[in-house]
């Protein structure tokens, strides 16, 4: 019928998306944070999948820490987060999160890949696939505000665990981003818990 309005696919938590027909007057639809900050993968290339590859092997997940990361939390700081040496390398779009310290208190900087979830941004807890659990994890359980950055614009988020069919989800969807998160998740079993965190834009 002209001017009706459906429900459409909704997200828990969100209001409801709204999709009008012709001769409507109001049509409204709710964006999530993947949206927000325009976060997507880009196709890798051969070279980018070489690099995707090494980070994914027991050498590169313990040099990629070291090397890696400082770098582009460098080049990320003078850019104002519009360079990331990651997408460059690797294809692989990282964001800047920031929680709070649970010890200290203090603003703690965390250069991480994200995986797009129902139009928002999961964060997997794999370090590398390295036995040590990640602050950030600690942090988010202590405090779930934060802040999250990608391609110059800035979001405030609140993030919560992902529920058990979630993580299931998220996981898989990772494998097809990076087959490393494969990898990693793979050297942890039996070693410690893989936190998996959604993160949605703060409404308040």
């Amino acid at each position: 019928m002209a001017g009706s309005a459906r429900l459409g696919r909704n997200i828990p938590g969100r209001p409801p998306v709204v999709t009008t027909g012709p001769g409507s007057v109001v049509a409204f639809r709710s964006v999530g944070l993947a949206s927000e900050l325009g976060y997507r993968y880009p196709e890798p290339n051969g070279l980018q999948r070489l690099v995707q590859s090494f980070a994914s092997s027991r050498f590169g997940a313990r040099l990629t820490p070291r090397t890696l990361v400082p770098l582009d939390t460098w080049t990320a700081r003078i850019t104002h987060g519009r360079v990331s040496l990651p997408v460059a390398l690797a294809a692989l779009p990282v964001v800047t999160l920031v929680t709070t310290g649970r010890k200290s208190g203090l603003p703690r900087e965390h250069h991480l890949l994200a995986i797009p979830h129902e139009d928002d941004l999961a964060l997997i807890g794999t370090n590398f696939g390295q036995p040590g659990t990640p602050a950030w994890t600690l942090n988010l359980k202590a405090n779930p505000r934060a802040t999250v950055s990608y391609g110059g614009v800035t979001r405030n988020v609140s993030a919560r665990p992902a529920l058990t069919g979630e993580q299931t989800e998220i996981l898989a969807t990772a494998a097809t981003k990076f087959s490393g998160a494969a990898e990693y998740e793979q050297r942890l079993q039996g070693r410690r818990p893989l936190a998996v965190f959604v993160l949605e834009t703060a409404r308040d």
